[in-house]
């Protein structure tokens, strides 16, 4: 197991081809860390837990299952290695519900990575990925898309979703370090029309100070990033400031990204909540990993 006091990347792994993509992604992020790798299935018996009945045969079933589970996390270790001989991976193989061990994991980790839906499925996130998304606390969750091909990270800018809030902050130091860790431009969003412009254009007599609200924006986007420049002068920033609804803007500037990062369940002063209903679209539609900053953390 880990050395106590040494944070790692933890990874949830269930045998499918998503959570592959996932155990790829947080090898390279661990070792860009210096962090271990913690490799993590959680095995759930079936029936059991539901009917409360003990299957005859039971532990001669589990033991042989086990074995191969646990071989199948060696091999999968030793593949990780192959990103970087010097990086430090182990493994573990719970009982339990997958979201709330992986969940009370995140509570002490660096970093908990989980595969996501397919692009190209139209799906949602499976329910271990919502479940863990919705908790108020413990590490970044990164979740990684089945099919995003990992663009090489220093010609992929990273997306930072901002909103003025305590934890659209944390959002942008996550980015910040990610950006300069890998050499990506960042490109920080602000958007802050709550409402859609079509009603606007049908009352004819209104005059919006549509000036002083971008200039609020622009204010909002500014204080967000204070300070993180010089903490990461090799960073390259693009300010994004629009009138999109947040999840419309963050998914169009995401396009070409190597991460998206927004915070989670934030109001900043123009009111706009970043998480909810933006995370969930993001992370179930987004052509690139996203890292989710929760606010207990």
């Amino acid at each position: 197991m880990v050395e106590a006091g040494r944070k790692a990347v933890v990874v949830g792994f269930d045998h499918s081809e998503l959570s592959r993509h996932a155990v790829w992604w947080a090898a390279r992020e661990a070792s860009s860390r210096r962090r271990p790798l913690l490799l993590v299935h959680v095995f759930t018996w079936p029936f059991e837990e539901a009917t409360m009945i003990r299957l005859p045969g039971r532990d001669d079933m589990l033991e042989p299952l086990q074995e191969n589970l646990r071989r199948e996390l060696a091999v999968l270790g030793e593949d990780c290695r192959q990103i970087d001989p010097e990086l430090e991976v182990h493994s573990d193989l719970l009982f339990g519900d997958p979201a709330g061990e992986l969940g009370a994991l995140a509570e002490k980790a660096e970093l908990l990575v989980l595969g996501g839906a397919r692009v190209d499925g139209g799906g949602v996130l499976g329910s271990t990925s919502a479940e863990v998304l919705a908790s108020r606390s413990g590490a970044p969750v990164v979740v990684v898309r089945g099919d995003h091909e990992h663009p090489a990270l220093e010609a992929a800018p990273v997306v930072v979703g901002t909103d003025g809030s305590a934890t659209s902050k944390l959002a942008v130091g996550f980015a910040y370090d990610f950006a300069s860790r890998h050499g990506c431009e960042l490109v920080a969003v602000h958007a802050w029309s709550d409402l859609p412009l079509d009603p606007f254009a049908r009352v004819q007599g209104w005059e919006l100070p549509w000036g002083e609200v971008r200039g609020d924006a622009e204010e909002v986007l500014a204080e967000s990033l204070a300070g993180w420049g010089e903490h990461y002068p090799d960073v390259e920033v693009r300010r994004a400031v629009t009138p999109e609804q947040p999840a419309e803007a963050l998914l169009r500037e995401a396009q070409e990204a190597s991460l998206l990062v927004v915070g989670s369940h934030g109001r900043g002063r123009l009111r706009r909540a970043f998480l909810g209903s933006v995370s969930h679209a993001v992370a179930n539609r987004a052509p690139c990993p996203v890292a989710v900053l929760r606010a207990g953390r």
